[in-house]
């Protein structure tokens, strides 16, 4: 494998049928192309070295003897190839003909799989031809002069990854033979394939596919008769699809009457951590007796991912975008209104600094008291001036209080800042980290305080990706009383105040904009000669499209550093040089694990996604663990 992924192919050739010499001729050569692309397990359609449409044929001596010398042909083939094959053919086997697939390798037939599920219906009569793998005893047949394992419980496995195989119609059925397969440790499935096409049919395959694979935790590899088969009735597309765990990767052009040789590469360490994290996905305990034929491993360690993986793991994909961040905006709503109701506070109080974080919490409890049908006075929101706060911020932070309609208070944190200098003897031009914690946690003083007074429950503004790199002052911004950011990440921000922003008035919306277009920053710092931030975070810390993306791979999947790395440089070609990439991945390391401590405590606040760092659900750490490297 190459950092945990294997590549597959779904291929569909050209075929004549019944013209078994011509049929394995095309095979051959997708064979010779996917070791070019350095594929390791290829996949041919349903009964390909005859074509599936032979019908009575099927009955006749000449077809299955010219099926099973092509065969031996692609088994000579093997010896010169790498790659593991698997090709479907009819098999005489106990007086029974068997619709099977067949896997070979480094010049040796591995096993034989027989289709169990045979259609009788009104376009496809297979029980007229075939026996199900239901009705077979036998364990092993002889095929091309060799004794070769035969049945449905057969796993091919090279001792890294593990697949099975069904065919067509197995996975049509209410239970099928791939979640067996699953259960028992293939992490793919490999499907031959004969499906005619229909209005509407395409895109239940397409469901039926993508559900199969998540509900196995699995690859799926699904390769489907093409334009050769015979069109006396029906009409074959030549579907050839990759799921991995729910999602399309790779999908062929159907219709074509070219050749085509669908390949892309499926992540087995990711599925393997997704086994490991789902206590309900246990190994089977049925009577059902698998066995484990031995695959040689491919020894392709290195070779360019042909798949593409997104910056954002984070953000919704554009064509459900709006209603994800509707959903998000609803998870988070439905927290704060409990937490209001629940403890019968009179008002919420926001620190607002017009920057993003704090603009979405202020939208957060605006919808909320609009949903509870409160009064917007009810919210306390409270800007607070101090040494690094710009007129841009400020004004942005006024207005969008006034143009929301909820109470605004002004308080400057600078004279009682100086008066905290001067207690501690701090020299209030040394700009150090004292100077920068003193403004954070004079601020938060003044929102619980205000709280106090008003009966009030103070919200908190920190995201998730400030909670991972812990770019917060403990027991400053870190505090709060509910934190309804908490569960979202900074790249998800930006796409939910946008959002929003088309839900509000002009003069809302208006200034929804200029805070969606200041840079992030926490202004403790003065600002530069022209009065704009000085203080910028992504240039202290890091973009935080690219923490975002570590922290997804690492909390999500449990992904080395090296893998991540991996998948960043893969992610980001072209967008930051591969040092770039790598330093800022130490650096998320360093600080996600020296900032720990602060995580532990974390305020109450809702989960909105598949990843949340609280100690009481997603995320256990111990403080003082040593920090995972690259070199590890």
């Amino acid at each position: 494998m190459n950092n945990g992924f294997v590549r597959v192919a779904a291929a569909i050739p050209e075929l004549r049928v019944a013209d078994c010499a011509f049929n394995v001729a095309r095979i051959t050569d997708l064979v010779r192309k996917g070791e070019d692309e350095k594929v390791q397990v290829i996949c041919f359609p349903e009964l390909s070295i005859t074509a599936y449409t032979c019908a009575d044929l099927f009955f006749q001596q000449q077809l299955l003897i010219d099926a099973e010398k092509s065969l031996h042909e692609l088994q000579m083939l093997t010896f010169s190839t790498t790659a593991t094959i698997i090709v479907g053919m009819p098999i005489r086997a106990q007086s029974q003909l068997f619709n099977a697939a067949v896997v070979l390798q480094g010049g040796h037939i591995l096993g034989v799989v027989p289709k169990t599920h045979l259609p009788n219906n009104n376009e496809f009569y297979e029980k007229r031809w075939f026996s199900s793998a239901a009705d077979s005893t036998t364990q092993s047949i002889l095929l091309a002069g060799e004794e070769v394992p035969f049945g449905t419980n057969l796993l091919f496995s090279d001792g890294k990854f593990s697949f099975g195989i069904e065919l067509c119609e197995d996975l049509w059925v209410p239970i099928p033979p791939s979640s067996q397969h699953a259960l028992h440790g293939a992490d793919v499935i490999f499907n031959l394939s004969a499906t005619n096409e229909l209005i509407g049919k395409h895109l239940y395959l397409r469901q039926l596919i993508e559900q199969q694979s998540a509900r196995c935790i699995a690859g799926y590899v699904y390769s489907s008769a093409g334009a050769g088969e015979s069109t006396t009735d029906v009409v074959y597309a030549g579907n050839g699809l990759i799921a991995e765990n729910g999602k399309l990767i790779a999908t062929s052009e159907r219709f074509s009457f070219d050749p085509q040789l669908i390949i892309s590469d499926i992540d087995i360490e990711r599925l393997q951590a997704d086994r490991l994290r789902n206590t309900n996905y246990l190994n089977d305990k049925s009577s059902q007796t698998y066995r484990t034929v031995k695959l040689e491993d491919a020894h392709f360690t290195r070779f360019d991912l042909k798949r593409t993986f997104d910056k954002h793991p984070f953000v919704p994909p554009i064509t459900t975008r709006e209603e994800s961040c509707h959903e998000i905006f609803s998870i988070q709503v439905g927290g704060l209104a409990k937490r209001w109701k629940h403890t019968h506070a009179e008002t919420v109080v926001i620190g607002i600094s017009g920057g993003l974080d704090s603009t979405l919490a202020l939208l957060v409890a605006v919808k909320t008291a609009d949903k509870l049908g409160y009064d917007r006075k009810r919210i306390i929101g409270i800007t607070m001036p101090g040494f690094g706060t710009t007129d841009r911020t400020y004004n942005n932070a006024v207005n969008l209080m006034k143009s929301l309609g909820i109470t605004m208070l002004e308080i400057s944190i600078k004279d009682a800042c100086l008066q905290h200098f001067s207690d501690i003897a701090h020299d209030p031009n040394q700009h150090d980290v004292t100077y920068e914690n003193t403004q954070a946690r004079e601020r938060t003083q003044i929102l619980m305080d205000i709280a106090n007074k008003h009966n009030g429950l103070v919200i908190g503004t920190g995201d998730l990706s400030e909670l991972a790199l812990g770019w917060a002052t403990y027991n400053g911004d870190h505090m709060s009383m509910y934190a309804v950011n908490s569960g979202v990440p900074k790249t998800l921000v930006r796409y939910l105040v946008s959002f929003a922003a088309h839900q509000l008035d002009s003069t809302s919306e208006t200034i929804l904009r200029d805070v969606l277009d200041t840079p992030v920053s926490p202004e403790l710092l003065p600002a530069d000669e022209n009065g704009d931030i000085a203080q910028k975070t992504e240039d202290i810390v890091g973009p935080y499209e690219l923490h975002d993306f570590y922290l997804y791979y690492f909390i999500r999947f449990g992904f080395s550093p090296a893998k991540i790395l991996f998948l960043a440089k893969n992610a980001f070609a072209g967008i930051y040089t591969d040092e770039i990439i790598e330093k800022w991945l130490k650096i998320f390391l360093r600080r996600f694990f020296a900032q720990q401590f602060k995580r532990s405590c974390i305020p109450d606040g809702p989960k909105v996604g598949s990843i949340n760092l609280s100690p009481r659900g997603d995320w256990r750490m111990p403080s003082d663990a040593i920090v995972f490297t690259l070199e590890n």
